[in-house]
């Protein structure tokens, strides 16, 4: 039997067998232009019965896609809107956080050459000719496991975000730098202090960089040089500081004293709260599961597509064999050509300032440098970096030291501080990130090599003269091989848009073709 034509008066006796449905008027079907299926009503306004909206063009009929939001799902009211930090608040004590972490990191690391001396002392032998070439190691692997952990904590900061990673990095630099201070030759500082307290730095270290982005936007370039500004202040500081304790207390309880600014670092860590939600899809959990998310998208190896970023990753790491000798060797050079008497120190102190007056001074410069352009200034730093090495055997006098440490610490801060704005131009600011992480992991075989390879010239030669005029070879060919980024750079950008335009082209023959095959209403009309 069929249907009923109104559902509300079905036939007599029969009460209940159909379904109460809910009334609708039934409109003439519609031809191919995008009205709804028959059974959808349309008022005038162009709101359907079920409360969606569809657009209606002059003619009074829907347009397809418009308005609705079955079709329009990036509108205004569905889209999540862009996350806006606040530019303050508890963003301040984060910042004040973060400049302890780059200050305690970096402040330890650069004063190793005062470290370095009391190594000499503590374990040296007048019969041990590789002596200087087995306690460079120490400071060497420290600086290195830094930079070697860089890919690896940025994977760990995308998984289990900004705080955790911190805090626990933090707990394991405190427990490597404790149990250095209980060895008793040189060999097991390899592990505590260059490898356990090191990578412990480097898990503390580069979430203090990404959490400064919850919080900042406009202000993010002030804030980051006040928080790169604490690793100048503290090897300002901190050589004297470690001076007096290794005289008065000696060099294991001097460690002691220094585990206390990883125990600060430790409970800075508890203030990185996050304010970014962590990427959907790196979770651990997919549909109450454990899953594990693909390689692919932990690791972003498609930048190495770009040329211009392949030159950048080869010759940072060039020019970075003879970067860190001068840290770690200077103030024993000194020492042996000068005197003992003379305030070496100091050295370390001019280091620091100039280096944050380069970042400061640099930085700012930058701003005004277009483009990729702006890693001219980088090889300009490498020449005179390398320039100043080599000047170094030829000062026999401490004041000609201290001007060569003054320029050398100014274009230290001008290599650093337009490392992140080079990368933003080279891969954009989606994959900076990784980007940089991959380049500071490239970064620590040069940085670990240079320093015992001179400390193997110093013990063979009986100086650090050949040592030092070396050191200053390979910062000038790193400069060299960077002249090539913005050529290479600027075929890539022609490639592109000649791509784009090919694209362009194929893409308006395309719609040209569709328009001649589509039928217009009046032929819709009159087929109907």
């Amino acid at each position: 039997m069929a249907p009923p034509a109104n559902e509300q008066d079905p036939p007599e006796g029969q009460q209940g067998l159909y379904p109460a449905l809910p009334v609708e008027e039934v409109t003439e079907e519609a031809p191919l232009n995008g009205v709804p299926p028959e059974g959808t009503a349309l008022h005038a306004d162009g709101k359907r019965e079920n409360g969606d909206y569809c657009a209606l063009d002059e003619a009074g009929a829907p347009v397809p896609g418009e308005g609705d939001p079955d079709v329009v799902r990036g509108s205004a009211e569905e889209a999540p809107k862009e996350f806006e930090p606040p530019e303050g608040g508890w963003g301040w004590v984060v910042m004040l956080a973060s400049m302890w972490c780059n200050g305690a990191v970096f402040g330890i690391q650069n004063a190793c050459g005062v470290l370095f001396i009391s190594l000499l002392e503590e374990f040296g032998s007048q019969d041990d000719k590789q002596l200087r070439f087995k306690t460079a190691w120490v400071n060497s692997l420290s600086m290195g496991m830094i930079f070697f952990c860089s890919p690896i904590v940025s994977v760990f900061t995308d998984l289990f975000g900004c705080r955790k990673t911190a805090v626990v990095g933090a707990a394991v630099g405190f427990i490597g730098l404790l149990s250095s201070s209980f060895v008793s030759s040189i060999e097991p500082l390899y592990f505590t202090y260059g490898i356990v307290f090191a990578c412990g730095c480097s898990f503390a270290y580069q979430p203090s960089l990404v959490i400064l982005g919850h919080y900042f936007k406009k202000r993010l370039g002030l804030v980051n040089g006040i928080v790169t500004a604490g690793s100048s202040l503290f090897t300002v500081a901190l050589p004297f500081i470690l001076r007096a304790l290794l005289d008065n207390v000696g060099l294991f309880n001097t460690l002691r004293i220094l585990c206390i600014l990883m125990f600060i670092l430790f409970l800075a860590g508890f203030t990185y709260i996050p304010l970014v939600p962590q990427r959907e899809d790196l979770s651990f959990k997919k549909n109450g599961k454990f899953s594990m998310p693909s390689a692919k998208k932990i690791f972003n190896f498609s930048i190495f597509r770009i040329t211009g970023y392949r030159v950048w990753v080869f010759g940072i790491p060039a020019a970075l064999f003879g970067y860190f000798v001068p840290y770690v060797h200077l103030l024993s050079h000194v020492k042996e050509r000068i005197g003992p008497d003379v305030n070496e120190e100091v050295l370390l102190l001019c280091l620091g300032i100039t280096s944050g007056v380069g970042r400061l001074l640099f930085g700012r410069i930058a701003d005004y440098i277009p483009g990729v352009k702006k890693v001219y200034l980088q090889v300009a730093s490498f020449f005179f970096i390398g320039l100043m090495s080599m000047m170094i055997p030829l000062c026999n006098a401490f004041g000609s030291l201290i001007a060569v440490c003054l320029f050398m610490g100014l274009f230290d801060g001008c290599f650093i501080c337009i490392m992140a704005p080079i990368a933003f131009e080279l891969v954009g600011s989606q994959d900076v990130s990784q980007a940089i992480g991959f380049l500071l992991g490239f970064m620590s075989i040069p940085m670990m090599v240079g320093p015992p390879v001179a400390g193997i010239l110093r013990d063979l030669l009986g100086s650090y003269d050949i040592a030092f005029y070396l050191a200053g070879v390979p910062p000038m060919i790193g400069g060299a091989i960077l002249c090539l980024i913005p050529w290479f750079h600027q075929r890539e950008v022609q490639r592109k848009k000649k791509d784009a335009s090919i694209n362009g082209e194929t893409e308006d023959k395309m719609l040209g073709n569709s328009t001649a095959v589509t039928p217009t209403k009046k032929e819709l009309e009159s087929v109907c």
